[in-house]
């Protein structure tokens, strides 16, 4: 379908992601086809209060698209980069990291702002809203370990605070079924290409975003109206 293939010239999903994009182009209407979030207690241990400067969170949760997409419009987020974790630098390129053989998972690194907003918020955000954190090596039509639900902690810090949060939100029994969270070792984090940045705001009719990524940003406003900003922090790339 011509419209289709003009969305993103030169763009490769998976199969999976393609054929999504078709049925929806078919429909006169299109409903969710994505997870609802849920409505979770906050983390009962979070990091210090601090009011130096800015950190970091490396988050994994599908899609990079939808991920970015929900933190850009998260006050006291001050950047949030599409990328990968959990492999090399040599194979740190999309068309390797698809083949899912990399050891990395699609991810986003958020820089905020620690005097406006936690570690555990983020992670509250991050389980509730940005992803199901019940499903192995996927999300939505999305298939394999670079779909993987995981944290990347900088610190013994943020270490703890995930630790403490999965326990906590499997204790409570707040999801249908156990977190299958990995918090992994953080061993560096490489921004994906320039196409793959702040695809949600510029593609917001592309069949993928719209059945499972922009109900994700409407449950945040929803869920999260305090933390809510109606303007998303883009990054800047390269013209």
């Amino acid at each position: 379908m011509k419209t289709f293939s003009l969305a993103l010239s030169g763009l490769r999903r998976n199969s999976l992601r393609l054929a999504l994009g078709v049925v929806v182009l078919q429909t006169a209407a299109c409903s969710f086809a994505g997870e609802d979030a849920v409505s979770i207690a906050p983390p009962q241990k979070d990091e210090r209060v601090s009011t130096a400067g800015t950190e970091k969170a490396v988050l994994a949760g599908g899609c990079f698209w939808g991920v970015q997409g929900v933190f850009q419009h998260v006050q006291g987020v001050r950047q949030v980069v599409s990328g990968y974790a959990g492999g090399s630098a040599d194979t740190a390129h999309y068309e390797r990291v698809s083949e899912g053989d990399t050891g990395h998972a699609e991810s986003v690194e958020i820089t905020y702002d620690p005097s406006q907003l936690s570690y555990g918020t983020l992670l509250q955000i991050f389980f509730s809203v940005a992803h199901n954190p019940t499903e192995l090596n996927r999300q939505g039509p999305d298939h394999g370990t670079q779909y993987r639900s995981a944290i990347f902690p900088e610190n013994a810090e943020q270490q703890a605070v995930a630790q403490a949060y999965i326990a906590q939100l499997d204790a409570a029994k707040a999801f249908g079924a156990p977190i299958v969270t990995q918090i992994e070792r953080y061993n560096g984090f490489y921004p994906a290409e320039d196409y793959h940045q702040n695809f949600l705001t510029t593609h917001p009719t592309y069949p993928y975003i719209v059945v499972n990524d922009l109900p994700k940003v409407s449950q945040l406003k929803q869920l999260f109206a305090t933390r809510y900003s109606e303007q998303p922090v883009l990054l800047q790339t390269a013209k």
